[in-house]
């Protein structure tokens, strides 16, 4: 896409959001069982093809790339979406396409569709034939995913039904009650196996794919609570004058905007690693970094959001006690700061920097 179709998407995408997902309707979604509606999601995938973007067009997807995903990420954290959008096209998409066989990617057209909802789950599940026992914890969608990818024994991905007899379904109390998580239980469950018998290869490149795509949706968020912050300095007066023209504010801002750039900068550099550009640095070197700095910055930016807004920013009825938890549970999903940071170690250590 050149940079004005991009930029056109972009307009498209955040004016579906701010229509179909508004704030209020996050505030009400979240207080229900899945914190989603399916009908909206449906049309997402049907009228703009949010969950096809980059799946090849044989598959029922329109054959973009993750730089265009990127940008549906980006407006989504912008927005709080609330859709199962990374259980499904961040987490369960990249790793059908990643294990590249019949069975995988025959999931992928009613995906496409908005008509199955899926999520990746990891734990503590052994296999037997065809039957799966044990638990994963903390499973994105979990509760209401229609079709579960389970990496079991940490080698092997099996395709389950999410109402398959056996298959217990617990929901979590989080932090972010925008992005709903669960517990399952599988006590001999039927599964099929998909891919080849050791799939740990494309298990490590799906990940890889979903931190680069977490990473734009870090970089959205933040951006949105600087957005929002900037916006209140210039109203909010103090001793007779907005208090954005004072220079404590001003120096603040200005570090935060630091902060959004260069995270939006790693980002958009991750998406172009799943997508094969020539320049971008190999995809873990490239979603490590992201990982490691849209997590922090995401953070810091929703932590002086609050801060900024002074009392208002610390009530229920602002949406900024949202955003910071939901940079809080991001920074988690993936691994730690931290953990990318001792990746990145590895990796330079085995010479791929």
């Amino acid at each position: 896409m050149s940079d004005d179709d991009l930029a056109l998407l972009r307009e498209t995408v955040r004016a579906a959001f701010d229509d179909l997902s508004p704030m209020p309707e996050v505030r009400r979604l979240m207080d229900t069982g899945s914190g989603w509606d399916r009908a909206v999601w449906t049309r997402l995938c049907r009228e703009i093809g949010i969950a096809g973007l980059a799946v090849p067009e044989s598959y029922g997807g329109t054959g973009g790339s993750a730089v265009e995903l990127g940008i549906v990420f980006e407006e989504a954290g912008r927005s709080l979406l609330a859709a199962p959008l990374f259980a499904t096209v961040g987490l369960a998409v990249p790793l059908l396409l990643a294990l590249d066989d019949a069975d995988a990617l025959g999931y992928l057209p009613e995906i496409c569709a908005g008509s199955v909802v899926a999520t990746v789950a990891t734990g503590d599940v052994a296999v037997s034939g065809d039957r799966l026992t044990g638990e994963a914890g903390y499973v994105i969608d979990g509760a209401s995913a229609d079709l579960v990818l389970v990496a079991a024994n940490g080698h092997a991905v099996f395709a389950v039904d999410g109402a398959a007899p056996g298959l217990r379904r617990t929901p979590l109390v989080t932090l972010d009650p925008t992005r709903k998580q669960a517990r399952l239980t599988f006590e001999d469950v039927p599964a099929q196996r998909i891919g080849a018998a050791n799939a740990e290869p494309a298990i490590r490149h799906a990940l890889d794919v979903a931190r680069a795509l977490l990473a734009n949706e870090q970089a959205g968020g933040a951006a949105r609570c600087l957005a929002a912050t900037v916006d209140y300095a210039k109203s909010r007066v103090q001793f007779g004058r907005p208090i954005g023209s004072f220079q404590a504010v001003k120096q603040h801002a200005a570090d935060l905007l630091i902060q959004v750039e260069s995270a939006r900068s790693a980002a958009i550099t991750a998406a172009q690693a799943v997508a094969g550009w020539a320049d971008a640095p190999d995809l873990p070197v490239a979603a490590a970094v992201a990982q490691a700095y849209c997590s922090e910055a995401f953070v810091r930016v929703a932590a002086d959001m609050i801060q900024l807004h002074g009392g208002i920013g610390f009530t229920w009825e602002h949406d900024a006690h949202l955003y910071f938890k939901r940079a809080w549970t991001s920074r988690e999903l993936l691994g730690r700061p931290e953990d990318h940071l001792e990746a990145l170690a590895v990796l330079a250590t085995e010479g791929s920097l």
